[in-house]
């Protein structure tokens, strides 16, 4: 098969490549357009230097990008970390349609950060889905699905890095056999279990430490390592990254540090405590919180607010 890939980032590269390495007939990458001052997008690198043409469109509603897509002949678009939106006119160009990756169980958590709000809300479970994109967001059938475990421990970064970044690359091999072999399914959603969140900003994610510790603690877990959960120490801003939960109560304000030492800084919640590890102050980088502490001159009873 021909196949166009469009895609970005890391993500969009590594399909990318599994699909060259396994031998498939790469005709095109699209990605997005180049951005003053930034380095070039990593698939468009890849892309290059396995000599694979490369198209970069400000927009997919243009008569002039249809008629390019439909000069390749393409017989499957494969759309791998798409944000421009590709309307119907683009994607049924090829052949056999397109199919994209989104890494949520649709049609639960449509959107733009579907990886981030189940941890914050504290389910146990998420995955990814290969699906036939239509002009709605996230809506088009679905050809195959792939469940994994939210632990306890996992942060946005582990959980997508670990487990929805390898598992998604093969799931996208996958659909592409899938599709070569005429067995690939196109199974309705069921629109009324549709959820869709935007984006996981930071000012969605103020820490309170009143709120009960697996509250906070998830929070935290999800915007690990964007947004960047975040609190106040006097008149600056906190972003919390990673952290260790502490079951044990202490009879102190929510908020307040009950602890403090190189291993980090130990601030009570409603029902536990949270001994953060790094952290960023505003302007600033990451940094050990326990040395960032000391130096700041954070004492052992202050409050983070």
């Amino acid at each position: 098969m021909r196949i166009i890939v469009n895609g970005q980032q890391a993500f969009g590269k590594s399909v990318l490549e599994a699909l060259l390495d396994r031998g498939e007939e790469v005709v095109a990458v699209y990605c997005e357009p180049d951005k003053d001052g930034r380095p070039a997008d990593p698939i468009k690198e890849a892309a290059l230097e396995r000599n694979v043409p490369v198209f970069q469109p400000k927009s997919y509603r243009k008569q002039e990008v249809w008629d390019q897509i439909a000069s390749l002949k393409p017989d499957l678009c494969v759309m791998a970390y798409v944000t421009l939106f590709v309307p119907d006119e683009a994607l049924g160009i090829p052949t056999r349609g397109s199919i994209q990756y989104h890494p949520s169980l649709l049609p639960k958590h449509r959107g733009p950060s579907s990886i981030n709000w189940p941890i914050i809300w504290g389910e146990k479970k998420t995955g990814l889905t290969i699906f036939w994109p239509d002009n709605g967001l996230d809506e088009g059938p679905v050809l195959l699905q792939k469940e994994v475990e939210i632990k306890d421990e996992d942060t946005l970064g582990s959980l997508y890095f670990n487990q929805l970044f390898p598992l998604g690359i093969a799931a996208v091999l996958e659909g592409v056999d899938l599709v070569r072999e005429g067995n690939a399914p196109r199974v309705e959603q069921d629109h009324s279990q549709a959820t869709y969140e935007g984006w996981c900003r930071q000012d969605l994610v103020r820490i309170n430490w009143h709120m009960p510790l697996q509250t906070t603690w998830n929070l935290i877990r999800g915007a690990n390592p964007q947004p960047g959960a975040w609190t106040r120490f006097e008149d600056t801003v906190v972003s919390i990254f990673d952290c260790e939960k502490i079951l044990e109560p202490k009879s102190v304000q929510p908020g307040q540090v009950t602890d403090l030492n190189q291993k980090g800084i130990t601030v009570a919640a409603a029902d536990g405590q949270i001994r953060i590890k790094r952290l960023r102050p505003e302007k600033g980088k990451k940094v050990d919180a326990g040395a960032w502490a000391i130096e700041a001159g954070i004492k052992k009873g202050a409050r983070l607010i």
